[in-house]
């Protein structure tokens, strides 16, 4: 992107958190169904790919029940940014009332024997607004890890949000992160970590939806440096106001092989609790990036 593209981002993202709030929440409710419409018509690149990724998460659907799926899938996206616009003019009582979460009491209860968490979350529904819950709700600090963004101001503008909600934001780059989030975790605090997408190209291969695709080993790793329990966890929207999400079963550091293979095993477990989720409400997978491997690199064929 262009120096002028990029400034011209950042413009429209500091647009977004300054005016959206202002407006009645049924008007950027509707706003943003408008928007998702006006692109998904538009049929980019964007909308093109999520219809991709999910022809492989719903790998009986036609092209028309694909293309209803990314309407809907687009429309969750759009409910994402429209909340996350607003969400710092949530009062804690709206926070409160706009999150439900399906055995949280896995996460309390390992929270209060003073044990750190890794919890672990695809691109499911408003990871922000549970973010936001966690700390408002709850009561819970966490921390986490933002990707480098150009340009710097944007980034900055991400930071600043989320650290308005509550979380101690560390960036993605500079090889000080992992150091911090174990310390984190060795004082039994919780980390919390998108984990779907690799951003490093050196993440852990796993089978997702029946390809290959590699996702980060950074929250199996953290679990076996520090003893911290690691738990996935998805989200999702329905038609209410309130964002539902569970948390599945934790995953354990198996008890033999050598610390790549328990990163390998876990990362599938992790995985296979994403899938899961994601199989259940594949519209609210905002996955619009390339992610399998066959995606990623170029297919061999004859030479």
């Amino acid at each position: 992107m262009s120096g002028v593209g990029e400034r011209l981002t950042d413009t429209l993202y500091g647009l977004g958190w300054a005016g959206v709030k202002k407006l009645p929440e049924p008007v950027s409710v509707a706003l943003g169904r408008t928007i998702a419409d006006t692109v998904w018509k538009r049929r980019g690149p964007s909308v093109l790919r999520l219809e991709s990724n999910l022809a492989r998460v719903v790998p009986d659907a036609g092209p028309e029940r694909l293309a209803e799926l990314s309407r809907a899938g687009m429309r969750s996206y759009m409910r994402y940014w429209m909340e996350s616009f607003r969400l710092p003019a949530w009062s804690a009582e709206r926070v409160k009332a706009g999150v439900e979460i399906k055995d949280i009491h896995i996460l309390t209860d390992t929270l209060a024997s003073g044990r750190g968490v890794v919890l672990a979350l695809p691109h499911l529904a408003n990871w922000d607004l549970a973010g936001a819950w966690a700390t408002t709700g709850l009561g819970i600090p966490f921390t986490t890890v933002a990707e480098r963004l150009k340009p710097e101001s944007l980034y900055d503008r991400f930071v600043a949000y989320r650290e308005g909600l509550g979380m101690e934001v560390l960036p993605h780059t500079g090889g000080s992160a992992f150091g911090t989030l174990a310390r984190r975790l060795r004082a039994g605090g919780l980390v919390c970590l998108v984990a779907d997408r690799d951003l490093s190209a050196s993440g852990t291969e796993v089978k997702f939806f029946g390809e290959t695709a590699r996702m980060p080993g950074g929250p199996a790793m953290l679990a076996q440096q520090t003893g911290a329990l690691l738990l996935p966890a998805t989200l999702w929207y329905d038609d209410s106001p309130v964002m539902r999400g569970r948390i599945h079963a934790p995953v354990d550091v198996p008890r033999t092989g050598t610390r790549a293979e328990k990163t390998s095993v876990m990362t599938q477990a992790v995985a296979d609790a994403f899938a899961t989720g994601i199989a259940e409400h594949p519209e609210d997978w905002h996955m619009l990036q390339r992610l399998w491997l066959d995606d990623l690199e170029p297919r061999r064929g004859p030479s």
